[in-house]
């Protein structure tokens, strides 16, 4: 399921599509990305209609989306691209002004693969889109908990239903302890496992749950009752 980041980087660029409608902030974006070995811009989009269309013509490897854009904003250009069979295999970057707010949590149920702050670094920026390339979520397991979290303390829309009958005992397990906020190694310590059993896990989690990554595995294991919050919520 994950990609290999070196592999990418000796043979194709990792291929990014950019959602922004501010032009200037687009605009350099472009260079950074365009200028970085390994990383290539291969469309600008100014809105988020024009984010879907792109994307299924151009097919990236990411999107480095915008939230607030006019016609359709960010987070529902990411739904219809993660939803959209002509746009699988895409992953989304989210890029936001406030790490703790509702456009946050929209995303993550939209399927982003994880968000940037607009106050990240140049090299926080690059580092995020490789990371969402490599097929890995960019949120660290402790801050996705948070978030999950925060946001499951708020108003519910309707969840995501995810069938965990096919689901074994010890993926449960995996998956309870991966809604914990628990790293790979943690988990390995916890269920006395080696790293390498873990990941196979978690792939298979991944395949089971039709999840694009660890963020949704996170999101399945409260909306599926393995992992509650202190009040008794889900």
């Amino acid at each position: 399921m994950t990609i290999d980041t070196a592999s990418r980087h000796s043979s194709l660029p990792i291929r990014v599509v950019l959602a922004e409608d501010q032009v200037l902030v687009r605009d350099s974006l472009k260079v950074l990305i365009d200028t970085t070995p390994g990383l290539a811009i291969v469309g600008e989009a100014g809105t988020g209609a024009e984010a879907v269309l792109l994307v299924r013509r151009r097919r990236p490897d990411v999107v480095l989306m915008d939230v607030r854009m006019p016609d359709m904003d960010g987070i529902e250009a990411t739904r219809e691209i993660c939803a959209s069979p002509d746009s699988a295999g895409v992953r989304v970057l989210i890029l936001t002004t406030f790490d703790l707010d509702e456009y946050v949590y929209a995303s993550l149920r939209a399927g982003a693969s994880g968000f940037l702050l607009k106050s990240a670094t140049a090299t926080e920026l690059l580092a995020a889109i490789q990371i969402v390339a490599s097929g890995e979520a960019l949120l660290a397991p402790s801050v996705t908990r948070r978030l999950i979290t925060e946001f499951l303390r708020g108003p519910r829309p309707s969840p995501v239903v995810r069938d965990l009958n096919e689901v074994t005992q010890r993926e449960r397990e995996v998956l309870t302890l991966i809604g914990k906020g628990m790293s790979n190694s943690e988990i390995a310590e916890h269920l006395h496992l080696t790293v390498g059993t873990v990941k196979t896990h978690i792939g298979r989690l991944l395949a089971k749950l039709h999840a694009r990554d660890r963020t949704q595995l996170v999101i399945a294991a409260y909306e599926g009752g393995l992992v509650t919050i202190p009040d008794g919520r889900r």
